[in-house]
């Protein structure tokens, strides 16, 4: 980001710088000595994008260092050797925020005071003023930022989305449990479950209907036997009725002798 950032602020500043020049000469207007174009643009470039990066870093870092200890006070743990590097990031980029400021304004100055450009003199004046001023501005984005921050706490308080977050990953393993046991492919999932069960059941009622067909024969098979067993026993008792009458003739004709 920061590389686009360059690489377009670069060819802006060219681009203006080339555009005013030629103009100016176009029309014959009092320009200057090109170099102190060039300086100029320079300086403004290095002012205004390479400088501010520090300050950046720098006040980014105490944001961070902020909802760092908002976290701590609400008991969400902050992992510690973090917090220390964004602490050293904080304190050097300060250090090389000032440093570049100063070390801006002597090389600016020197170039103004050796002749080689005028410009340097406002240049140096520029760093100078800007080691005041671009921290200022990015402190007031920095409050702006915090009371941001806070007005958040106070709507969306961090106990409370600790607690949606914490919902949201039960949920989410809840979904995910019950994607796994819809899912017909798992092996222990309902819809596999329930096909193994239905096989079974097919199975066993399959089985069921075998032996009742089964029985079913072997009821036949015992009734017809015992049909025939009946009639055998019928036809036996006739058989030995009429020997009984004979046997009752046979006496009542020894009697009636």
């Amino acid at each position: 980001m920061y590389f686009n950032f360059f690489i377009s602020s670069i060819v802006g500043i060219v681009t203006i710088l080339l555009l005013a020049f030629g103009l100016l000469q176009w029309f014959h207007v009092p320009a200057g000595n090109f170099l102190d174009w060039v300086i100029g643009g320079a300086s403004f470039w290095w002012l205004l994008v390479i400088v501010t990066v520090p300050w950046n870093v720098h006040f980014q870092a105490k944001e961070v260092l902020a909802e760092a200890a908002q976290s701590t006070e609400k008991g969400i743990p902050v992992d510690g050797k973090q917090v220390k590097y964004v602490q050293l990031l904080a304190k050097r980029s300060l250090w090389l925020a000032v440093a570049l400021h100063l070390f801006s304004a002597i090389g600016l100055y020197t170039l103004a005071a050796t002749g080689i450009s005028a410009v340097g003199y406002i240049s140096s004046g520029a760093a100078l003023l800007l080691t005041i001023l671009r921290p200022a501005i990015r402190a007031y984005e920095y409050l702006y930022a915090r009371l941001t921050m806070i007005s958040q706490e106070w709507k969306y308080p961090r106990e409370d989305i600790f607690e949606l977050r914490n919902r949201f990953l039960e949920l989410e393993q809840k979904v995910q449990s019950l994607e796994e046991q819809l899912n017909p492919e798992q092996a222990y999932s309902l819809p596999a479950t329930q096909q193994r069960f239905a096989e079974e059941t097919r199975k066993e009622v399959s089985r069921i209907l075998a032996n009742l067909e089964e029985l079913r024969a072997t009821n036949q098979t015992e009734h017809e036997r015992l049909a025939r067993e009946a009639r055998t026993a019928i036809a036996q008792l006739s058989t030995d009725g009429q020997f009984l009458d004979h046997v009752r003739e046979i006496i009542r004709f020894f009697k009636t002798a």
